[in-house]
């Protein structure tokens, strides 16, 4: 009898030392189906974007001298990452691919978006329930897509705009504060002297480096919270400052608002930039070490 008891242990340790190896081994993936790419072309190819909702205006996005603008419904600089993520719908995974010969099927008799691309147009249709990926139509083929890339093409104009006050390709040299209210007495301007800052005021000790460090971590990083398209009030004069760049070019900048934020407008461009208030102090007041 206990012989019995003995070999119905040993089984059972046998047994479970099975199911333990078993789930310890390492677990083979299923080889997942071969996804289907909606296009071989590359985004960079890609010069202009028009997006097209019912009812709306269309937007229109333009590649001029390698940077993405906005062209419609006004002109701005463009954010060159927002309309790249646009764009990733060329090298999308589609779960499938279909005829395009019956487009209502797809709803795509009456697209949600048409989205073109220089002169190829992509359709986009309604949502697949089962699986919340939705139809696109690009090439006389349908194909089911994340939905993300419709998401991206309803971003607010805005939100896809360049939030840098400073243009790619604008080298600063300098800085003109003489029209700013603190500097009004001085007239304080700041100019690159090779690898120096030269300041115009004569009292003024700046610390090596003090200067370099003020311009490096703010007006060289300068990002905004937010850009819109300047309106200014004709019957108000703001306060306004001058950046100098490297061809001789003046950036006329108006400082429309101190607070609660900051709000910093380029006439030229007819845009607006939005900062945190405590921003207003570091930018516009360069260490130039004047006396107190």
């Amino acid at each position: 009898m206990k012989s019995r008891w003995f070999v119905n242990l040993a089984l059972l340790a046998v047994i479970a030392g099975l199911g333990i190896f078993l789930w310890l081994a390492p677990k083979k993936e299923e080889a997942a189906p071969d996804a289907i790419k909606v296009s071989s072309i590359a985004p960079s190819a890609v010069n202009k974007i028009e997006i097209g909702f019912p009812a709306k205006n269309p937007v229109v996005f333009e590649k001029q001298d390698g940077h993405w603008r906005l062209v419609q419904p006004y002109s701005a600089r463009a954010d060159g990452e927002s309309v790249g993520k646009l764009l990733d719908v060329l090298n999308a995974d589609s779960v499938d691919k279909f005829d395009a010969a019956d487009p209502a099927r797809y709803g795509l008799d009456q697209p949600a978006l048409r989205l073109k691309l220089d002169d190829r147009e992509m359709l986009f249709g309604t949502t697949n329930p089962v699986n919340g990926r939705q139809y696109i139509a690009f090439e006389n083929a349908v194909y089911l897509v994340a939905t993300r890339f419709y998401d991206v093409a309803g971003t607010q104009v805005v939100e896809m705009l360049d939030k840098h006050l400073i243009a790619p390709g604008e080298e600063v040299v300098g800085f003109d504060f003489s029209h700013l209210e603190q500097w009004e007495e001085t007239g304080l301007v700041i100019e690159r002297d090779g690898a120096n800052w030269k300041v115009s005021i004569p009292t003024a000790k700046p610390t090596p480096g003090e200067l370099d460090g003020w311009f490096g971590d703010g007006w060289k990083t300068l990002r905004a919270n937010a850009v819109e398209p300047y309106k200014p009030d004709p019957r108000q004069s703001y306060p306004y400052f001058e950046i100098i760049l490297k061809d001789g070019k003046r950036i006329h900048v108006d400082k429309q608002l101190e607070s609660p934020e900051l709000v910093l407008a380029r006439p030229d461009e007819g845009m607006a930039y939005h900062y945190a208030a405590d921003l207003g102090f570091t930018l516009l007041n360069p260490p130039v070490g004047v006396p107190k």
